[in-house]
């Protein structure tokens, strides 16, 4: 299956005063936990049962180690860290810096390997993955132009790629 993606404009202008646009994933579901529990207990010898409940407890220590400033590194995937993100109410000194000027929340960093140059080889969750423009899905011999761009972004530019054929060809 590929990912799915579509145009949005931004709501900012750029130096020009134009609002250009821009490609965005769309969603077309959410997985549970028990459909993971399904899934991943086909690839193994543990049932769908044993699977949800390792993965709810999996939840339950992966909190209780954020809660204690920790980060959690699952190889393969990625990490996992508390960060404040802040409500804009600075104050004077560092003396008078409290936990409600702000709010906690949890960033996700996928696992990813790097060339010797220290450029970005590879992002373990989105290696391989071919991009498709939502309303170009259904287009016959068509790769959706982005197959070579796995990150799902772009800079609006061809990138050197062969354009989307046309579909009243």
């Amino acid at each position: 299956m590929p990912v799915l993606y579509g145009s949005f404009q931004s709501v900012l202008k750029d130096k020009n005063g134009k609002q250009l646009f821009y490609p965005r994933v769309l969603r077309t579901g959410n997985v549970s936990t028990s459909q993971l529990s399904k899934e991943i207990a086909a690839y193994s010898s543990l049932s769908p049962g044993d699977v949800k409940n390792t993965l709810d407890n999996l939840v339950t220590v992966v909190s209780q180690h954020l809660q204690s400033s920790e980060s959690v590194t699952l190889d393969g995937f990625g990490t996992f860290r508390l960060v404040m993100k802040s409500n804009g109410k600075g104050v004077e000194s560092a003396n008078e810096v409290s936990a409600s000027q702000a709010s906690l929340t949890v960033r996700f960093l996928p696992c990813s390997t790097r060339h010797l140059d220290g450029t970005m080889a590879t992002r373990s969750l989105v290696t391989g993955a071919r991009c498709v423009r939502f309303d170009r899905a259904n287009a016959p011999a068509s790769d959706g132009g982005n197959s070579g761009n796995s990150d799902g972004g772009g800079s609006g530019a061809d990138g050197g790629e062969t354009p989307d054929p046309d579909p009243a060809a």
